[in-house]
């Protein structure tokens, strides 16, 4: 183990240094990397001792808050713009390819299997919008057998899991499978925008930052085909108010979706998006 004094000058490579010669490299770069950033951090806003403590309860209130319903750290990350910097980092894509973006914490693995054109809507509240569409390759091709997984937020802004005994269990949510012609189509509501969880330490910053805690109306999209990418992604209500301010920074012009009012139609809504997946 190496061995030195602290000093201010030298207190990045001083921690830096204590890693032994069998540690994992990885893990010694990753937390080198960190070490010298934090370390700067605190020299460039010449960190206080108060603003320290402040620091640790902040995060120790963070920890305390997280649990199976709920994960604070997640939408620190999230209000941060790390989530979406990581996914982007790691969903570098093609031209023409659609684009990711943040997962979020309301999926869940065992939504209802429905038949394509089903309604996922099971509570009747809300403005009815077909959503339809193709699955394509990069070079417009149509794939079959692609999942699409598909949730949304209930008319009043919550999600089925947010709510069990309000809404029924898996109301605005479904999986379906293209055919040969990598179409879907389904029945869904208008989806409306809504406030992340602000009632915690990070409301309280996002408050403090004078920032709001608003998501754009979006619906969810997990579409996964054998020899292709998995594509995380949603597809958000145009002219939205919090479009271009979202809470977590998961908008990209390019899932900014059309939402055409329909006249005389079995739904108010029709929105219309193609999915292009990357081969793996």
């Amino acid at each position: 183990m190496a061995e030195g004094f602290f000093t201010e000058a030298n207190s990045a490579e001083t921690v830096i240094c204590r890693n032994g010669p069998d540690a994992d490299p990885r893990l010694v770069e990753v937390m080198s990397a960190l070490v010298r950033h934090l370390h700067a951090f605190a020299k460039e806003v010449h960190l206080t001792q108060a603003e320290w403590e402040i620091g640790i309860d902040f995060l120790t209130r963070t920890g305390q808050l997280c649990g199976p319903e709920r994960q604070e750290f997640i939408l620190l990350s999230d209000t941060l713009g790390l989530s979406m910097l990581v996914d982007a980092i790691n969903n570098r894509r093609p031209p023409g390819a659609t684009e990711n973006t943040v997962f979020g914490p309301f999926h869940v693995d065992d939504a209802p299997r429905r038949q394509m054109g089903d309604n996922v809507n099971m509570d009747g509240k809300g403005e009815p919008c077909l959503y339809e569409g193709r699955v394509l390759d990069l070079e417009g091709n149509p794939i079959a057998g692609a999942v699409v997984d598909v949730w949304s937020d209930s008319v009043d802004g919550f999600y089925d899991v947010q709510q069990p005994g309000i809404q029924p269990k898996g109301n605005n949510r479904g999986v379906f499978t293209t055919g040969a012609d990598g179409r879907y189509w389904f029945t869904g509501i208008k989806p409306t925008s809504y406030p992340i969880p602000d009632d915690g330490p990070v409301g309280r910053m996002l408050a403090g930052l004078g920032r709001h805690p608003y998501r754009p109306a979006h619906m969810h999209f997990l579409v996964t085909a054998p020899g292709f990418q998995k594509l995380v992604t949603h597809t958000f209500v145009g002219g939205d108010t919090w479009l271009e301010s979202d809470a977590v920074f998961g908008v990209k012009s390019s899932l900014v979706a059309p939402f055409e009012r329909v006249e005389g139609g079995a739904t108010l809504w029709r929105s219309p998006f193609d999915f292009v997946l990357v081969r793996a």
